[in-house]
């Protein structure tokens, strides 16, 4: 319910994409979406918490660095503006860091 009522206020089109935000128990799916066209124009996959014998990156940390790169990949593909779609889940978490990482990586909103 909560997940149709956010998405029947938010469009995406080819200068402005939506970006679709799912969250699973361990990872994070991020896409770049062209609701006109209907086609998907980024996406990735952000998995669990990297973990090493020296360093341990926990979830949200991993969200923030991959985030952060693929802001990177949708300023060389053209994107400079989005509309944000969290997809029904709260804004807090992992969900706010993907928002503020595409922000600090010069996605306008």
């Amino acid at each position: 319910m909560r997940h149709r009522k956010v998405r029947s206020k938010i469009i995406g089109t080819a200068e402005r994409p939506r970006v679709s935000v799912f969250k699973s128990n361990k990872n994070i799916f991020v896409q770049f979406i062209d609701d006109t066209s209907g086609k998907t124009l980024l996406s990735n996959k952000i998995k669990e918490g990297v973990k090493t014998k020296k360093t341990k990156i926990n979830k949200t940390q991993n969200t923030i660095n991959m985030s952060e790169a693929l802001a990177d990949e949708a300023k060389k593909a053209g994107i400079k503006e989005v509309v944000f779609d969290r997809g029904g889940f709260k804004y807090h978490g992992r969900i706010k860091a993907v928002a503020e990482s595409l922000r600090k990586g010069g996605i306008k909103f």
